[in-house]
């Protein structure tokens, strides 16, 4: 079976030209949002997704009446996903599409892990500099690791920024040993 994010590459692709041409954005990014928060529901996923005994129709239908209003060319899209047995990956499809949206607005979310917790003028100067260099807007999540001792890490999307006492420390052994 191909991996979930391969089969949702396709899907996720063609929601977002939908969307973007119909400068409708915003709207399906939450609507994908709450549609994969219902699919990815373990309860949900038993009794419906993974249950053989229901048809595609029945599973798609079940779907848009717990998700309750949704934009009708949502709904479209989402019997085209599900007759082709590919409600699973709707959580993915979300995600991709999330990440093409990002794209597209030129922004990156990024996640600052420090040993302390950062005030708001750091996480000022931070985003300020990050906006810089990536040139992107920037959207900051911060969470502290004290086994990091002093410093922080710092990720946006592929990128990763270590920062952190640890990281040095890790690479000052890797050097002195090889």
């Amino acid at each position: 079976m191909a991996e979930t994010s391969t089969v949702a590459r396709p899907y996720a692709k063609a929601a977002f030209e939908y969307a973007r041409d119909q400068q409708a954005l915003e709207a399906w990014s939450g609507q994908l949002a709450t549609v994969a928060q219902v699919v990815s529901n373990t309860e949900f996923k038993a009794k419906v997704v993974g249950n053989p005994k229901l048809s595609q129709e029945q599973k798609i239908e079940l779907l848009l009446d717990v998700c309750g209003e949704l934009d009708e060319s949502l709904c479209n899209f989402l019997r085209t996903v599900g007759s082709h047995g590919r409600l699973a990956a709707l959580s993915a499809i979300a995600e991709q599409f999330d990440a093409l949206r990002a794209q597209e607005e030129k922004r990156v979310d990024v996640t600052i892990v420090s040993a302390f917790d950062l005030d708001a003028a750091q996480q000022d100067k931070l985003a300020t500099a990050l906006k810089k260099r990536l040139n992107r807007e920037i959207s900051i999540t911060t969470q502290v690791d004290r086994a990091l001792m002093g410093g922080a890490i710092l990720r946006a999307g592929d990128t990763v920024i270590d920062g952190s006492v640890r990281g040095r420390l890790n690479r000052l052994r890797d050097a002195l040993s090889a």
